[in-house]
Formats: C-alpha cells, structure tokens, sequence
C-alpha cells in the first residue's frame, strides 16, 4: 500500500511548512500536500482515510464539511488535456482526525497524531487550560487572536471609510500607548525594519491590543462612522480609555511591560527544526 517507515524516505518538509493562510488569517492544509508528508503514493488510499476521518467528525457531533472544504483543482494530463483532481482544504481538527485514522505504522504518522493533537487543543483552549499554558504559548495563542481581529478590523474600518490603514492603526497605538507609534514601538523595543511587533510582544501586552482592536471594532460599527477622519479619533480614543483604564487599575502601561528575548518566528524556526530532526 504504501512505503513503510523501514526505508524511511521521509519528505523534509514538516506540518508547519505546508501550512497556507487564507484572506481572513485562517490557517489550513491541503490533502494533497498533507499526503506527501505523511508518506501516502496513492491518492486512492488516502482518501479512504479522509472518509475515516469525517465520520469520526460527524461522530462527534460536528460538521464535517466546516473542517474537509472541497478543493478540486483542474491538472494536466498530457496533449493539453486536463481532468479534475479530487483535494480538500483541512483544518487542525480535521489533519488531526486524519492522523488518528492512517496507517500507525509510519513513525511520521505517530509524529503527526501528537503535533496535530497539541496544535489543535491550542486552538480550542479553555481558560484553566490557558492558565496553564507556557508564556510563549501564551504568545502563540494571543497573537492569533490578536491577527485575526486585526483583519476583522480592517474591513470594518474600510466600511467605514478609512483609507490609510497604517495612519489608522497608529492612532490606536498612540491613543494606548501615550502617543507612540508603531515605528517607536518597534524602535524602543529594538527591533530591526520591518520586523513584526505582535511577534515581540508579552501576552499581557497582546491581551490590552487585542482590547483595542476589538472595542474599535465595535464602537465603528456601533456608532456608524462613515468617515476615515472620525475613524482615526475613534481608534484615538479607545486606545486612550484602555490606557486609562489599566492606569486606574495599577496595572502595568504597555510600554513598560517587557520585551520576549525571542521573537515568535524565532521560536518557530527553532520549533520547525526540532520536528525536522524528529521526522529524521
């Protein structure tokens, strides 16, 4: 069926490296691409595992067609022919019920069933379990959250007329951080051009941005402004109560909270090497 573990011709590429992004922050892995990587010649085959899958997802009382989006794609096969190739858009869950059902014989299945079994509670966390998570898993899953209501928020604010999305962001991170822009941020905290400040930031300080994305969402919405100018002093705004508010509280001010030693895609790379050595 298929090449067993013993001739361990194992594919360098790991989990994270096939991992795509859609247009909304989403993360998700295609079956074609997971197959390679989990040493499956034969769509045929795979496929039957896929089945497997979805119906322990239906098993479970959730639907399986949120977690295997069909994805078929028109190939080539030859004298300009083409034909439609069966694929599927898969999320954690749904890599992590595929896991579950291949062949336990390959050492990279094994390897698949604990990765996905960890990112996909990751994902799925319950405030004890986020009491118990390390700080830089902390990062991970705030910076998450953080991302993706930041792009929530740009539709939002693009509704609402905003144009300049750089401008517009900055006048949040001045009204939080007491007049800061991104760029001081990023200089303060040493960060070299370009670099991501939601990768260089404590969970505590992605917890208060998060604040800030989430109720400048609303307050657009809320207060139906139609205007980039009235957006601005909104995100000023919000930024500014936030501050007050941590300030009243006695808590720490954004700016003084402390800077990670490594950044998120430090310790990813690091993270990805690890796995490729594991898989090796």
């Amino acid at each position: 069926m298929n090449e067993l573990d013993k001739k361990e011709n194992y594919s360098n590429k790991t989990f994270e490296d096939i991992k795509h992004i859609d247009e909304n922050g989403v993360e998700y892995w295609y079956a074609r691409e997971l197959m390679k990587v989990l040493s499956y010649k034969d769509w045929r085959y795979f496929d039957a595992v896929i089945e497997k899958a979805k119906i322990a997802c239906q098993n479970s009382e959730i639907t399986d067609i949120d977690h295997f989006v069909a994805s078929n794609k028109m190939v080539e096969i030859g004298s300009g022919a083409k034909r439609e190739q069966k694929d599927y858009k898969l999320t954690r869950y749904a890599c992590y019920l595929i896991a579950q059902n291949a062949n336990p014989r390959l050492k990279i299945v094994a390897l698949a069933q604990t990765y996905f079994a960890i990112q996909t509670r990751k994902q799925e966390i319950s405030e004890k379990e986020y009491s118990e998570l390390t700080e830089d898993e902390k990062r991970f899953y705030q910076t998450n959250l953080t991302k993706k209501g930041n792009y929530s928020l740009n539709q939002t604010a693009k509704n609402a007329g905003v144009k300049n999305f750089d401008k517009f962001h900055n006048f949040g991170y001045k009204g939080l951080y007491n007049g800061e822009t991104a760029h001081d941020i990023a200089k303060r905290k040493g960060l070299r051009y370009r670099e991501d400040i939601l990768d260089n930031m404590g969970s505590d300080e992605l917890i208060a941005n998060l604040f800030r994305i989430s109720q400048t969402e609303q307050k657009l919405k809320k207060d139906n402004i139609q205007s980039e100018k009235e957006a601005n002093k909104a995100h000023y705004e919000v930024g500014a109560k936030i501050r007050k508010t941590i300030k009243e509280l006695g808590g720490t001010m954004p700016e003084d909270l402390p800077t990670p030693k490594k950044s998120l895609k430090q310790l990813e790379k690091e993270n990805k090497k690890s796995l490729k050595k594991k898989v090796k």
